[in-house]
Formats: structure tokens, sequence, C-alpha cells
């Protein structure tokens, strides 16, 4: 059974605004990026057709979801490192010099 490729909107964007540089066919830019033809063809009619609603599928939600918890998760650590220090710096009576 084989399984469908998703892609992202920035792949998708990115992939369409290569077919618009000069000497890049969009023939030429489905081979390099291993894509079919007429799926690049879509995404380009898709983007010019809906601009900023192009491409709504189920990825960017969960995509957008995974970023937000990532930043999170990254502020929580640095809150945990920052506690941990304090608290070695409060629980010696020297000002977190520990004794000799």
């Amino acid at each position: 059974m084989s399984t469908r490729k998703q892609y992202t909107k920035e792949f998708k964007t990115e992939a369409v605004d290569l077919t618009r540089q000069p000497g890049m066919s969009l023939a030429r830019v489905a081979r390099d990026l291993d894509l079919n033809e007429g799926m690049l063809s879509r995404w380009r009619q898709e983007l010019e057709g809906h601009k900023n609603q192009a491409f709504p599928g189920q990825g960017n939600a969960h995509d957008a979801e995974l970023r937000r918890l990532q930043r999170e998760n990254e502020v929580l650590r640095q809150e945990r490192d920052i506690l941990k220090k304090a608290i070695t710096i409060f629980s010696h009576p020297t000002g977190g010099q520990p004794r000799p």
C-alpha cells in the first residue's frame, strides 16, 4: 500500500516561485523536485487564484500548533533552568558559594 506524500504550504509556495524564475520551466522544476508536473501546475493555479487562502490543508494547522508548542517548550526549559540556578544560589548561606 503506497502512502501519499504531503507537502507544506511553504514548500508548495517556494516550488511555484521557482517556476517564475527566468530560465526555469514548470517541467524542469517538477523534475528537479521530483514532483508530478500536473500537481505543480495545480499548485500554481491555486496560488494565483487564492493568494493567502491557498493550500488550507490540514497540515497547516497542525504545523502551526507544533511550532507554538515547541516555542512554549523552549520558554519552559529556560524558566526551569533559571529556577534551578536560583535554588542553588539561595540554598547556600554564603550567597551561592559552597562552603570549603
